[in-house]
Parts: C-alpha cells; structure tokens; sequence
C-alpha cells in the first residue's frame, strides 16, 4: 500500500535533534515520572514497589481499568468500555481508519490539520474530499462548503478541534452543525482532539462523541498530559458497531499496552486537575509572550490561537517556507516547522508550549534571523 510522505514527522525526524531552540515541539513542557509524583503529591516508594515486583506479562488487554476511568474523567457521557487503549494518537487514528474505511468509501477531511486525516484514507483507497480552513474564517470550517461535499454515500467526516497548526477552536454550536450534516447521511464524525482542554479561557470543551452517538473521540498522553514518552493514546467511541470492528481489527496489529506505560499513565489521569491546571498555565503565559512577540515584529502575522499549543505564523518574505525554515535553523539553531508540511507557504508551525526560557531565547533567534534577511 502506497502512502504519501508524512511531510511534519520526516522533517521533524530529519532535524530535531540539531535544535538549540527547539520551538517546534508540539507536547506541553514535558515531565519526569518523578515530577509526575511530585505535582500529583502521590507517593513514589508505593508505586515503585508494585512497578518493580509487577510481572511482565500482557496486563488487561482492553486496556487497564484505572486507565480507562481516568480517561472517561475527561468527557460527559463515557463509560470505561466505550474507550480502546493505541500506541498513542498516531496509532488510535491509524486504527479508526483502518478498522472502518474501505476502498471507494468517500471520506472528507479538512485541511489545514494533521497530514494522518487525510493520507491514511487516500492510501487505503477512500476518495478522499478536502475542506480547506481559510485564515479569514478563522481557520474555522465553512459549514455551507461542508453541506456541498457531502454525499448520501459519505462514509466519515474528519476534523481536527482544537486544530493543528492553527489553534482554532470550534465551539459547541458549530460542532453540532457538522453533526447534523453527518446524521443526515448517517456517517461517522471522526476528531482528533489530542489538544482538548488545553483552552485560552476557562471552558468546558466539548467532544463529538459526547455529542453524537457516531462520534469517535481521539486523545492522548502526550499533548495535554506532558508524558509523550509513554506512547499512549485511545478512540473514545459510544457506537458499539464501529467499536466492535475496532477491538477485532486491533487483535492484529496491537493486542495491548504497555502494562508499565498504562499504570503511570493512570497516575497522571487520577489527578488530571492538577496536570491540566500546570499545562494550561504554561500554554496561557507562553501564548503571551508569543502573542507580544508577534504584535513587535513588523514581518510576521498570525491569528492568535484560541487553544492547543501551537500558532500558524505567516512571514513577509518571498521564500519557500521549507528553504526558510533550514536556512534559520542552521543560521541560528532556531527550530520550527515549515508551513509547507500543512500545505500552506510563507509561514511556519510554532510550538510555544515548551519552557519560557527556550520560548523567549527561540524567539529572539527567529528576530535575528528576519532582520538579517530584511
């Protein structure tokens, strides 16, 4: 099966680790096991005794249970059965696609967004309809332009809330007009919300499958809890049908967890208040800081992000964002991600929810760099 370059990872892959401001990683700041225990004020010598004396064999293969309710504390309407345990997000929106969509399906996802919502189903042979988000609706999608792609035969509707690289943030009266374009013809309405709760302003922020039975929910460890390194993730889903065909199809490729990875990460759910509190005031202050930054520099724009952890910086300057992009990275150590890895140009992703420190520093170097090219 032939899949297209995933543009974000390979560039991510090929020069991340020569960064000296990496401002382009995406994760809120992240953490060690022992901060873990310090911010959730558990104690360490308990787990650790039943972390080093716990037999290595396949653990829960659903998923473990203190797993799942911690994560069904995230949402309204969940119980710890309608949540399927991934290795990570990546592999929970790989899996959905995989367990439901066919050859010949008709699939519509948007775009900007993550390059997974759209390259799986054209690979697996979908015919695949893009929503193009445009800067002047606020990155938000155009509902008459959505009711114009929709067939009576639309299998899945796939959006990104809150969206990658954007920021955009769909309220609950949009979400709902989707939905109803989706039960009109009675197809899946697939979100990668691996960024909810990370919100500017303190809201509830919903998700699809609270609100519509054929909602399917995608999250993670890595964005909103700081705990990447875990590698894991789960679809959040109340149709028992696309369920059933998702714990069969994931009989091949997974069969479980980590055992060690999901007993941390139901550490971290069990005090979710306390980790979403400390990365909502970094994404909030950094999100300042950018935002000023931004506002001081005559050669950039943007629309600032109403939630998540990463902006869409536009930049005055006639040159391909990926030849920009390395040439600031070798000129400076300044590191972000070309616009052109979300087919969009004369911009770059920035990631600004890493520490102050690397933000401010990170920032200063793309200054230096623009104003040598200007």
């Amino acid at each position: 099966m032939y899949i297209k370059p995933f543009a974000v990872e390979e560039w991510m892959n090929k020069w991340e680790e020569s960064a000296i401001y990496n401002i382009a990683e995406t994760c809120v700041d992240s953490i060690s096991i022992r901060e873990l225990f310090e911010i959730c004020g558990e104690e360490e010598s308990v787990f650790t005794e039943k972390l080093f004396t716990r037999r290595l064999t396949y653990g829960h293969i659903t998923g473990k249970p203190a797993f799942k309710e911690g994560i069904c504390k995230l949402y309204k309407k969940l119980s710890a059965d309608d949540i399927i345990p991934t290795h990570g997000a990546a592999g929970a929106n790989y899996h959905v696609f995989m367990s439901l969509i066919s050859p010949g399906d008709h699939v519509i996802s948007i775009m900007p967004t993550y390059q997974q919502l759209y390259s799986i189903p054209e690979a697996i042979g979908a015919k695949v309809d893009i929503l193009h988000l445009k800067k002047e609706n606020g990155y938000l999608p155009d509902i008459n332009e959505l009711k114009q792609l929709v067939t009576p035969n639309t299998k899945m509707i796939c959006i990104n809330n809150p969206n990658n690289p954007t920021g955009a943030l769909m309220s609950k009266d949009m979400l709902m007009e989707i939905i109803d374009i989706a039960a009109g013809v009675d197809a899946w309405l697939m979100c990668d919300e691996v960024y909810r709760h990370l919100t500017q302003e303190d809201i509830w922020c919903e998700s699809v499958v609270d609100l519509y039975n054929k909602g399917i929910s995608v999250g993670s460890m890595s964005k909103v809890f700081s705990l990447a390194g875990l590698r894991l993730g789960w679809i959040a889903c109340r149709d028992k049908n696309a369920a059933s065909k998702m714990l069969s199809h994931r009989d091949y490729n997974l069969i479980s967890c980590g055992m060690l990875d999901e007993m941390v990460a139901s550490v971290a759910l069990k005090h979710s208040d306390k980790l979403l509190k400390r990365n909502r005031d970094i994404v909030r202050q950094n999100l300042r800081i950018v935002d000023e930054w931004v506002h001081s520099e005559s050669y950039l724009s943007y629309l600032k992000p109403q939630a998540g952890t990463t902006a869409l910086i536009y930049y005055d300057a006639e040159i391909p964002s990926y030849k920009l992009c390395l040439d600031m990275l070798k000129k400076t150590g300044a590191f972000v991600t070309p616009g052109a890895c979300f087919e969009e140009e004369q911009c770059f992703r920035l990631g600004y929810a890493c520490d102050k420190e690397t933000l401010i520093k990170g920032l200063q170097a793309v200054s230096e760099y623009f104003a040598s090219i200007k």
